[in-house]
């Protein structure tokens, strides 16, 4: 399990954030992570339709811990990643992502993501595919995927369907998302 420190705002002495994958026992806090940050209305997005058939990648999949005063861990942030197809071709889908309310902004959320292509990357994918924002996403290299060559389950917003390529030789993603 690869892990990385890095203190949470610069110029200042917080405490060091530590990234490390999603061990199984980190499940019912990132859980409850998501379901703060998303609430139950996360159940109609087309990403939960592909979540429904994708499979889990908790070797990909980073958490951002900070230590407390006592000495215990405490959950700030997390990058599921999950295995699908796109057209065939073995690809990462990419979330939830999700940080704590009172811990947005202090950078790490891109250092999640960014730790989780790494990850994909290491591991040999060609691609990560995400549902989001381009404005946020594009500081960690996703952009929107041309016209509608990926296509999610249900209905979605084709302009907030992002992909990232991993390799320079990794060429456009195009077709339906499917099970691995």
């Amino acid at each position: 399990m690869s892990a990385q420190s890095t203190p949470a705002q610069p110029g200042a002495s917080p405490p060091a954030i530590t990234l490390q994958f999603e061990r199984p026992e980190d499940g019912p806090l990132v859980d409850a992570l998501i379901e703060r940050a998303f609430g139950p209305g996360r159940y109609a997005k087309s990403s939960e339709r592909v979540r429904e058939f994708a499979t889990f990648a908790p070797e990909m999949s980073v958490c951002a811990w900070s230590p407390e005063s006592r000495g215990d861990l405490r959950l700030l942030g997390c990058a599921r990643m999950w295995h699908v197809r796109v057209g065939g071709q073995p690809v990462m889908f990419l979330g939830p992502f999700a940080v704590e309310l009172g811990e947005r902004n202090a950078g790490f959320g891109a250092r999640l993501i960014a730790r989780a292509c790494e990850a994909a990357q290491a591991a040999g994918q060609s691609h990560v595919v995400l549902v989001g924002d381009e404005t946020y996403f594009s500081r960690v290299g996703f952009a929107t995927a041309p016209g509608r060559a990926v296509i999610l389950p249900g209905p979605v917003d084709q302009r907030r369907v992002l992909v990232r390529a991993l390799t320079a030789e990794a060429g456009e993603l195009a077709g339906p998302v499917e099970p691995a």
